[in-house]
C-alpha cells in the first residue's frame, strides 16, 4: 500500500494538475513516487527540488523551465544538445525538507484539494492505526501505547501518517508503536528488505549484527537475526553488546554481504536506530540503500516479513554468535596500530574514563589495559550499560554536561586525562589537565590535529612511515590538519562530510593494492580512525592513541595541552567555530536556494576586508573530484576559511569558520568579524 504522504502527493498533485491544465500529464519518477511534471502547478514542486539542489538531467525544455521557478528559464546541461530527445528518467533523492516544502505548497496554494486529500489521508492512517490496535502484537509495550492514544488524532497522526525512511544510514526514530517509530515490526520490515537484497548478491549470504546499550537494542538485533534466518541468510551476531567498529570488523572478518548495527549513536534515550553496512564494512551505498528501500516498500509492516524463532535459527546453524577469535582479531588489529608499543607500561598515566552507559566499557578498557594502562578509574554512575542514560540527557561526548561527572572525578583524583565514548563507541571526547591543575575540553579538530602530529612524528621516528602516506578528513574539518600533513610529507585528502567518504578513500587505496598508505582519518565531530581494519570511525583506537600520546608526552615531561600549544606556535593559533542560520517554512527554502545561488553568481570579494583568494564550489565535481554537494568554501588572504553549507535534513544554513591569530583572543576576534560580515548575506 502506498505511504499516506506519498498518496497525498500522488493523488493531490495529479488532481490539481488535471484540473488546471487540459494537457496530458507527464510523469517523472521522484524516488519511486510518480508525480506529473508540467508548467503550472508542478512548477512549484520542481521549485522545491531546485531549492534543495537535487540532481536531475535529460528532461525536456518544459520540465527544465518548470524547475527554475520564477526565473522561467534554466540552462541546459552540457550533456544535452538542442533538439535531442530526453534521456532516461532520473532518480531524485528527496530530503525531508523538500517533502515538507511540497506539502506546504499544496496546503497554501490548493486549499480545496488539500482539504480533500487531507480527509483521505486521515482516513488512511486512522485505518492503519486501527489495524495495529486490532493486531496480536508480540511486543507487550506496544498495545498499551496504542490504547492510550485512542481518540488523540495528533498522537495517531504522529505515529502513522509517515514511515521512518531507510537511507544510507539506515533508520532512526523514537521508540514506540507505529510506522513512524522504532519497533520490532519496523525492524522486521527493514530487515526483510535487506534480506531480499542480500539474496541477489551471491557471496557468503551472511550478515553480521551488533547492538549498543539503548532501550530494546538487543530485542531489535534478535528480531533482525530471526528475519534473516527465515530467509535463509546466515547471521553472525555478537553475544553481548559491542560498538560500531566491532560490527564493521565482523562484517569484513566473516566476508559478509552486509552488516546491521542497532544504535542511535548519541541521540537522547527515547531514540533508537538501525544502521546498515555494505560488504566492505562501510555504511551502505546510495545504490544499495535505494534497492533495499524499494524492497521495504513492498513489505507489509505487520505481516510481510518472514521470521523464525531465534533458538530454531541457532539449531539450524543459520544464526551463530560472533566468535572469540573475531573479537581477539579486532583487539590485535587495533593494538597493531600502536605508534610506540610499550610506552604506556612505564609512563604511569592516570586516567578517568566514561563509556556514558554505552557499549565502550569492555573493548576500550580491555585494549587500554593490554597496552599497559592500569590506573583507570571508570565513572561509576556511567559505567554499566543503561539505555536510559540517567546522568545525561544527551550522551554526546561533545557536550559538557555528558562529561561533567567525569571531570569532577578527574579533579578529585588528579587524573592526567579524562575521556568519554558515546553509546555506540565510534566517537570519543577528551579533557586534558593543564599546568594549573584545571581541565580543558578539547574540540574534535584539536584532537584530530594532535593525533595526526603524534602519528606522523612517531612513525618517522620509529621508521614505520609507509611510502606516500595518505590521511583523510572532511571538508569542514580544520585546515590546520592540511598544514601538519604537508609538514610531514603526508597527502591530505579532503572528502565530503560523513565518515563513509573516508571509508571510500580507503577502499580506493585497497583496490589499487595500496591500502597500507592510509595513515589516519578524522572528522571535526570527534570521529577518528588509524588503519584500514574497519571502515567507520572507531573510539577504541581513538582512546588507545590518545592515551598513548598522553603517556608519551608525560614521559618526556610534557603534556597534551603543552603539545597543542606547540602546534599552535608552529602553525598559528587556529580557531574553529560553527554557526547556524534557520530558514523555517516554504519561503525559507526559497530563501536558502536564493542565498546559495547569489553566492555563486556574485561571489564575495572579501569578508570583513579579508580578501577572498580562492573559492571551491563542491557542486562542480569536475573541479573537486568529489560527488556534487551544495557546499562553498572561501579561502581568505589571512589563511582563514569560511564554509557555507545548507543542512541536508533541516531548513538551516551552517557556516564553519576557521581563523588564525597570534593567540586565541586574536583568532576569536577574527572569527567574530567574519561572522558579522556574513550575517547580512544570510539575513
Amino acid at each position: 500500500a502506498a505511504h499516506p504522504l506519498t498518496a497525498f502527493l500522488h493523488g493531490g498533485i495529479r488532481q490539481a494538475h488535471h484540473r488546471k491544465s487540459r494537457q496530458p500529464a507527464r510523469d517523472v519518477r521522484l524516488h519511486r513516487h510518480r508525480v506529473p511534471v508540467q508548467t503550472g502547478y508542478p512548477q512549484a514542486v520542481h521549485r522545491c527540488i531546485h531549492a534543495a539542489r537535487l540532481p536531475f538531467t535529460s528532461m525536456d525544455s518544459a520540465i527544465s523551465i518548470a524547475a527554475c521557478g520564477p526565473a522561467g528559464k534554466q540552462k541546459r546541461r552540457k550533456t544535452e544538445k538542442r533538439g535531442s530527445k530526453p534521456g532516461p528518467t532520473p532518480k531524485i533523492r528527496l530530503t525531508r525538507t523538500v517533502w515538507i516544502g511540497i506539502f506546504m505548497i499544496v496546503k497554501q496554494n490548493y486549499p480545496k484539494y488539500f482539504a480533500e486529500r487531507k480527509a483521505q489521508v486521515f482516513k488512511m492512517y486512522k485505518e492503519m492505526y486501527e489495524r495495529w490496535l486490532a493486531y496480536d502484537l508480540d511486543d507487550a509495550d506496544l498495545k498499551p501505547e496504542l490504547e492510550k492514544i485512542q481518540g488523540d488524532d495528533a498522537a495517531i497522526q504522529d505515529r502513522f501518517a509517515v514511515a521512518l525512511k531507510f537511507g544510507t544510514a539506515g533508520l532512526r526514530g523514537v521508540i514506540g508503536a507505529g510506522t513512524n517509530r522504532m519497533n520490532v515490526y519496523v525492524v522486521r520490515q527493514a530487515t526483510q528488505g535487506l534480506a531480499n537484497w542480500v539474496k541477489t548478491q551471491g557471496g557468503t549470504q551472511t550478515v553480521a549484527i551488533s547492538y549498543d546499550s539503548r532501550i530494546k537494542s538487543d530485542v531489535f538485533a534478535r528480531a533482525a537475526a530471526e528475519v534473516l534466518a527465515a530467509n535463509g541468510v546466515h547471521v553472525r551476531i555478537y553475544k553481548a553488546l559491542m560498538p560500531v567498529p566491532a560490527l564493521s570488523f565482523a562484517t569484513r572478518y566473516y566476508n559478509c554481504n552486509a552488516g546491521i548495527m542497532v544504535t542511535a549513536s548519541h541521540n537522547p534515550a527515547k531514540y533508537n536506530g538501525y544502521k546498515a553496512y555494505g560488504p566492505d564494512g562501510c555504511q551502505m551505498t546510495d545504490e544499495a540503500a535505494d534497492i533495499v528501500y524499494a524492497e521495504i516498500q513492498k513489505t507489509d509492516v505487520l505481516t510481510g516479513a518472514r521470521t523464525m524463532p531465534f533458538a530454531e535459527g541457532m539449531e539450524k546453524g543459520l544464526i551463530e554468535y560472533v566468535g572469540d577469535d573475531c573479537i581477539r582479531a579486532l583487539y590485535d588489529a587495533i593494538e597493531a596500530r600502536s605508534i610506540r608499543p610499550g610506552i604506556c607500561k612505564t609512563a604511569g598515566l592516570k586516567l578517568v574514563y566514561s563509556p556514558l552507559n554505552g557499549s565502550g566499557l569492555v573493548p576500550v578498557t580491555t585494549v587500554l589495559r593490554e597496552i599497559g594502562i592500569t590506573d583507570i578509574t571508570v565513572v561509576p554512575e556511567q559505567e554499566y550499560p543503561d539505555g536510559n542514560f540517567p546522568t545525561c540527557p544527551y550522551p554526546n561526548p561533545e557536550i559538557f554536561e555528558a562529561l561533567r561527572l567525569g571531570l569532577e572525578l578527574a579533579e578529585k583524583s588528579g587524573a592526567d586525562l579524562m575521556l568519554a565514548t558515546d553509546p555506540d563507541a565510534d566517537r570519543v571526547g577528551i579533557a586534558v589537565k593543564c599546568k594549573d591543575g584545571s581541565y580543558e575540553l578539547l574540540t574534535g579538530n584539536e584532537v584530530g590535529v594532535l593525533l595526526l602530529d603524534y602519528i606522523c612524528a612517531g612513525r618517522i621516528e620509529q621508521g614505520t612511515m609507509p611510502k606516500d602516506p595518505v590521511m583523510c578528513k572532511s571538508i569542514v574539518s580544520t585546515p590546520l590538519a592540511d598544514k601538519v600533513a604537508e609538514h610531514y610529507g603526508v597527502e591530505c585528502r579532503n572528502v565530503l562530510t560523513g565518515f563513509k567518504w573516508i571509508g571510500d578513500q580507503i577502499a580506493r587505496l585497497e583496490a589499487d593494492g595500496q591500502v597500507d598508505r592510509f595513515l589516519f582519518g578524522f572528522e571535526e565531530s570527534y570521529g577518528y580512525l588509524a588503519g584500514p581494519y574497519v571502515r567507520d570511525k572507531d573510539a577504541i583506537i581513538g582512546s588507545m592513541l590518545i592515551c598513548e600520546m598522553a603517556a608519551y608526552y608525560r614521559s618526556k615531561g610534557s603534556s597534551i595541552k603543552e603539545e597543542l600549544e606547540r602546534i599552535y606556535a608552529d602553525y598559528g593559533r587556529y580557531l574553529n567555530k560553527v554557526d547556524s542560520f534557520e530558514f523555517p517554512g516554504l519561503s525559507g527554502m526559497d530563501k536558502m536556494a536564493g542565498i546559495m545561488e547569489s553566492l555563486r553568481k556574485d561571489p564575495p570579494k572579501d569578508f570583513a576586508g579579508d580578501k577572498v583568494v580562492k573559492v571551491v564550489d563542491y557542486e562542480k565535481p569536475e573541479e573537486t573530484g568529489l560527488p556534487a554537494a551544495n557546499v562553498l568554501i572561501y579561502t581568505l588572504e589571512s589563511g582563514s576559511t569560511v564554509v557555507v553549507r545548507p543542512s541536508g535534513t533541516e531548513p538551516k544554513i551552517k557556516t564553519y569558520f576557521t581563523t588564525k591569530g597570534k593567540d586565541l583572543a586574536e583568532a576569536q576576534a577574527k572569527k567574530d568579524e567574519l561572522a558579522e560580515a556574513i550575517k547580512p548575506i544570510l539575513a
